[in-house]
């Protein structure tokens, strides 16, 4: 029985692929479903046959101000998967743009004067998160990746901060037991992310001028905790 479904809310097809590749390997698991909200409506449904859904990440932003009506609808969606986490009728981790719906669903604020550019960095898991099934073990620091143009202002109401560090505040936290959230990828391994550049080389996350540098940088990276934690969630509530 396959009980763990990747949500696609990636509009390039390759960099889409290769996240969902990314987030199989990083979850241990032989397979893992696939569902693309740009392509096709959620199905409550068949959302109930899964026990975790991983969220990956987009180039799209809560604080856009022109969205497109599939935009609109993967929000919406994202929401409902959000809500039924929160419920505990489902796990869930939402990364990346997907963490800011979460903030604005739950009446916080998203703002772009905390981006962060395509790079490895340091996050420290707070106090709340010792005892996180999830977060705890990785504690008191994580190297991950990060690329992100927009994050949370503040943690929002009844959500528990569980990672932040100076350049992004938020960096991660938890809502109930159930729904988890953050703004860094955890899934790529320096070679998936390095290769994911590849599409996003002139799209605000990097100089593109300094692509080969920083391309060389991530290579270089120690980057494994973030694939720690999806392998504590997949055995914590899809096992």
């Amino acid at each position: 029985m396959v009980s763990l479904l990747y949500v696609c809310v990636r509009p390039e097809l390759g960099a889409a692929d290769a996240e969902h590749a990314s987030f199989r390997r990083a979850l241990g698991v032989d397979v893992v479903d696939r569902l693309d909200l740009l392509t096709e409506r959620l199905d409550p449904a068949r959302l109930a046959r899964y026990r975790g859904v991983v969220v990956g990440g987009s180039p799209f932003n809560v604080t856009d101000a022109a969205k497109t009506p599939v935009q609109r609808r993967v929000e919406s969606d994202l929401e409902q998967i959000a809500r039924s986490a929160i419920a505990g009728e489902i796990a869930a981790f939402f990364t990346c743009f997907s963490i800011g719906v979460v903030t604005r669903m739950l009446g916080g604020e998203v703002t772009s004067a905390t981006p962060e550019s395509a790079s490895a960095a340091v996050i420290e898991t707070t106090a709340a998160a010792v005892d996180d099934p999830i977060f705890g073990p990785s504690a008191p620091a994580l190297t991950v990746f990060t690329a992100h143009k927009e994050s949370a202002v503040a943690v929002p109401d009844g959500a528990v901060l569980l990672a932040t560090n100076a350049t992004c505040p938020v960096q991660a936290y938890r809502v109930g037991t159930h729904l988890y959230t953050a703004q860094f990828h955890p899934e790529p391994t320096p070679r998936d992310f390095a290769d994911r550049m590849t599409f996003y080389r002139t799209t605000g996350y990097f100089d593109p001028e300094e692509f080969d540098l920083v391309q060389r940088q991530v290579l270089s990276a120690s980057v494994t905790e973030g694939a720690a934690l999806l392998r504590r969630f997949a055995q914590t509530f899809a096992a």
